[in-house]
């Protein structure tokens, strides 16, 4: 928010957890690692459905495996149901985008990115696009001991909504 600054990962596959994390994956090892350095953690906003589903454990299944993989701890608040309009994200970026889109027709995905890079503001709005093109497979399951083997740990307050995934230590 401070830094003015807009990261969009289009798919051209599924909305599911597994795209969620592959974008997550995008973005910090593209940008985050390098802007925050000293960073041990990572805090995301989240909407409550979709491929980040609040109540499925296939997102969080996916977000072990992802700060596994990164060796940093992510934490996820996400907006109650219905609230997700007080995402700053939605006031910040998407009108913006929406803008450059109005009335082009989409003939390629390679069109949506260009446009939605071209989204700036008179206070310097500056949107990063790439396109994750993978398949991404719809109905997984969570595999059978996620939840008795799984390093995510849920506040007291509002569990449901949030929690933290801590990596696996790995054994040398």
């Amino acid at each position: 928010m401070r830094d003015n600054v807009g990261y969009i990962q289009i798919g051209t596959s599924h909305d599911t957890s597994e795209f969620a994390c592959d974008s997550i994956r995008y973005w910090w090892n593209t940008y985050g690692k390098q802007r925050y350095p000293l960073a041990d953690s990572i805090l995301l906003l989240c909407d409550g459905g979709g491929s980040n589903s609040s109540r499925h454990y296939i997102f969080k299944q996916d977000l072990q495996a992802l700060v596994n993989e990164l060796g940093i701890s992510i934490r996820i608040a996400h907006y109650p149901p219905y609230t997700s309009k007080h995402n700053p994200i939605e006031h910040r970026l998407f009108p913006h985008l929406t803008r450059v889109c109005q009335g082009v027709i989409f003939d390629s995905v390679q069109t949506v990115q260009e446009l939605m890079a071209t989204a700036t503001t008179r206070t310097g709005l500056n949107v990063f696009t790439t396109i994750l093109d993978k398949t991404y497979q719809t109905g997984r399951k969570v595999a059978l001991d996620f939840k008795s083997t799984m390093k995510i740990v849920f506040d007291e307050f509002l569990p449901q909504w949030n929690y933290t995934a801590q990596p696996e230590l790995q054994v040398i």
